[in-house]
């Protein structure tokens, strides 16, 4: 206690005497705005929090002062004061990328390396890492630099190996980059196809930047390659040219960009080594008389390897990944592109380990991890769900918390959420080795959870929190408590699946008991705001940060999908907090978020709302050309502005969407049939599938086809079972209820 006095005083003192603030009494400051909590904020999230801004920091002190470097689009556009993505620096220690935090990850399942490409073709091949940039260049100034230039074009080609492609031009100056990910001889290698036309006097120019989308990489050292055309960077990593340059250029910081030196006298130095890290290089490929170019780019995404490439590929992964997936075919090209991409972005964040997104989120969090992995589950990769549902064990502390970050209370609930929707979708009981962990999982809930014995409105509820989606300060968020009533309901499953009776029997009363306190709660906050909509905490006015009580309807289904308090919460948002269709979050993100949105309409779908399609046109409108969406979008540049540029989760609510407008449970018993396919892609005369999809009733395939004005609703289905209680609904039309053992439904139009 002394050393801890002794600390705060030398503190404080310290700063009294150079003038700063208290740093004593502002973070105690700053802790009286939230309820009080054991932990202010995850570690996790301060030091990611702490690296961004210490890049901001160098972006600072870098960038300003040498905007005639070539630099990624986002910098260009960020520091132009003629653009809408202009940020004034002024008092701001650190420039961050907060207009267009967009990337597209080049991708194979299985393989946990995620090169990047930004949306002008800035390829950065190693996580945090500097990039390889081309350009088209000339004596006379007349050069395509892609992340300067008014037209530019990207799309992700899903046919030839989920590649990125960019197509740039100036005038008749044209520039194609195809970024792919390839295995050879195993190892995972990322390849830049180039093809340049242009006049016979430029030249097809690839550089090495010290930069990312995120700012400035530092470039110590880099080095001619001994035995092959290309270049080794930091003595570590290597970059394979397929042909021989025609020039080769270096430049430190101090001698500026490499690109002011493209065609100025060089020395024959095969190695350039900069003192400040702000190395730069450049190969330069004549274009000649033909007016064209093509050079290959192969960088190995590990460090020094041990072989020489050659051109002998591994076989398709894609193809062998994907044979068992859920097939979608739909009348609407951009949704059914948005589904294909989607799905692709959940498999390559899921190789080894679950991640959020490629770069900035590229770590663990249980919260992103379910939901992921339920989309996964819902897609057809069972075994991929269980081995991730294997690791969660070594993640659980020895008081029974699943802790990925301190202080946040909603994980227990979700994996035992998780655990039972894998053993409902495949038909099997929990494994053996799952026992310990649930038992320890849902003793912490029932340990945890606050006594309901108070007059306080948090009374039975879980302890006051760090926010779980960015909803503020430490609170006691309803987020929270309606995920560990999940996780209870969940793990009574789950024991009396290993019939543990006794212990289920004391789980039902103790749900009873946490239902009744959550209700209490809620009923004294209506009084209070005289509203139905729900708040985020009882302690909290109504706000954009009310999107997580509608956990209670999505994905946790605890209450009825007319429920009044879903059905208030929702129209409050969308009458509120709504900016281009999408829901707009004003804590954190300050921007449009997707999978928020998504959470919107799935409650809407429940409901019989048709506003869930308009959420879902605004959110696919958003998707970037290579159909990805950020974890919140600028309302205004529509790029992303808070978190990593491909969200992983984002990918998962579209799938899980698109999945439920064609079928969703409802409750333990009742399958609903196309409840979320609009009429206006029946009419298309369109054949439409879906399937085979795994439900927690078992596989079915759907068909649908319209014939003169009625549509035929057919299916195949392997029920674990009892088949369920089938309806087909479609929006708009009266429910017709399944006979049993029907296998088709035919719908008279109106």
């Amino acid at each position: 206690m002394i050393s801890q006095f002794l600390c705060k005083y030398i503190v404080k003192n310290a700063a009294r005497r150079h003038g700063f603030l208290d740093p004593i009494s502002l973070f105690a400051q700053v802790r009286r705005f939230g309820q009080p909590s054991e932990v202010l904020a995850p570690t996790e999230l301060l030091r990611a929090t702490a690296v961004l801004h210490a890049r901001g920091l160098l972006n600072a002190q870098v960038i300003q002062y040498n905007l005639d470097w070539v630099w990624p689009v986002w910098i260009n556009k960020q520091f132009d004061p003629c653009d809408v993505s202009f940020i004034p620096r002024s008092f701001s220690l650190t420039h961050i990328n907060l207009t267009h935090r967009n990337w597209t990850v080049a991708g194979l399942p299985d393989v946990e390396e995620t090169p990047l490409v930004d949306p002008c073709g800035l390829v950065t091949p190693f996580g945090d890492g500097w990039s390889i940039d081309a350009w088209v260049t000339n004596k006379n100034g007349n050069d395509l630099i892609p992340s300067q230039a008014k037209d530019v074009r990207q799309y992700l080609d899903l046919i030839n190996n989920n590649s990125i492609v960019t197509e740039s031009s100036a005038g008749n100056i044209h520039l194609n980059s195809r970024v792919e990910m390839i295995k050879i001889k195993n190892i995972p290698v990322c390849r830049i196809s180039l093809a340049a036309e242009g006049l016979d006097d430029s030249s097809l120019v690839v550089s090495l930047r010290p930069c990312n989308p995120e700012g400035v990489s530092l470039i110590t050292d880099i080095a001619l390659l001994k035995d092959k055309p290309g270049w080794q960077v930091d003595k570590k990593q290597f970059v394979y040219l397929n042909d021989v340059p025609d020039a080769y250029c270096f430049s430190n910081f101090h001698q500026g960009d490499v690109y002011h030196r493209l065609y100025t006298p060089q020395d024959t130095k095969q190695y350039m080594q900069c003192p400040l890290e702000m190395g730069s290089a450049a190969a330069m490929f004549q274009i000649g008389e033909s007016g064209k170019r093509v050079i290959t780019v192969e960088i190995p995404l590990i460090e020094k390897p041990s072989v020489l490439l050659d051109s002998k590929t591994s076989a398709n992964d894609w193809a062998d990944c994907l044979k068992d997936a859920v097939q979608v075919k739909i009348p609407n090209s951009h949704f059914q592109f948005l589904f294909d991409a989607s799905l692709r972005t959940v498999l390559i964040h899921t190789a080894k380990d679950v991640y959020a997104g490629p770069y900035t989120y590229k770590r663990f969090w249980f919260r992103d991890a379910v939901f992921i992995t339920y989309a996964l589950l819902c897609s057809g990769f069972h075994k991929r769900s269980e081995n991730i549902i294997d690791q969660f064990e070594r993640r659980q502390k020895m008081n029974g918390y699943f802790e990925s970050q301190e202080g946040e209370w909603d994980s227990n609930g979700q994996v035992l959420w998780l655990i039972q929707k894998y053993c409902q979708m495949t038909g099997t009981k929990p494994k053996p080795e799952w026992k310990n962990m649930i038992q320890k999982g849902i003793k912490w809930i029932l340990n945890k959870r606050l006594s309901p014995d108070t007059n306080d409105l948090h009374a039975g509820l879980m302890p006051s929190g760090f926010s779980a989606e960015h909803f503020g300060p430490n609170n006691y968020y309803y987020w929270d408590s309606f995920w560990c009533l999940g996780g209870m309901k969940a793990a009574a499953y789950l024991l009396a699946e290993y019939g543990d009776t006794e212990y289920t029997k004391r789980l039902f009363e103790e749900i009873k008991q946490f239902s009744r306190s959550i209700e209490e709660s809620l009923n004294k906050v209506e009084h209070t705001i005289k509203s139905l909509a729900m708040p985020s905490s009882p302690y909290r006015r109504l706000d954009s940060s009310s999107v997580g009580s509608l956990a209670a309807g999505y994905p946790l289904q605890l209450w009825e999908s007319n429920n009044l308090r879903l059905r208030a919460t929702n129209e409050y948002l969308y009458e509120n907090c709504l900016v281009h269709n999408g829901l707009f979050h004003d804590m954190s993100h300050s921007g449009i978020n997707p999978y928020l949105t998504l959470h919107m309409a799935q409650v809407f779908l429940r409901a019989g709302d048709a506003k869930y399609f308009i959420l879902m046109k605004g959110i696919a409108d958003l998707a970037s050309s290579t159909g990805q969406w950020p974890e919140a979008i600028h309302p205004q540049t529509k790029g992303g502005c808070m978190g990593d540029g491909q969200h992983t989760w984002a990918a998962a609510e579209w799938i899980m969407m698109l999945r439920n407008c064609f079928l969703r449970e409802e409750g333990e018993r009742k399958l609903i049939l196309c409840s979320g396919l609009p009429l206006e892609w029946i009419e298309t005369d369109q054949e439409m599938l879906f399937g085979p999809a795994p439900t927690i009733f078992g596989i079915i395939s759907l068909k649908l086809k319209k014939a003169n004005n009625e549509i035929f609703v057919e299916w195949q289905a392997d029920w674990h079972k009892k088949a369920p209680t089938l309806e087909v609904n479609f929006p708009g039309m009266a429910s017709v209820s399944v006979p049993d053992n029907e296998q088709q439904v035919v719908v008279r139009l109106l």
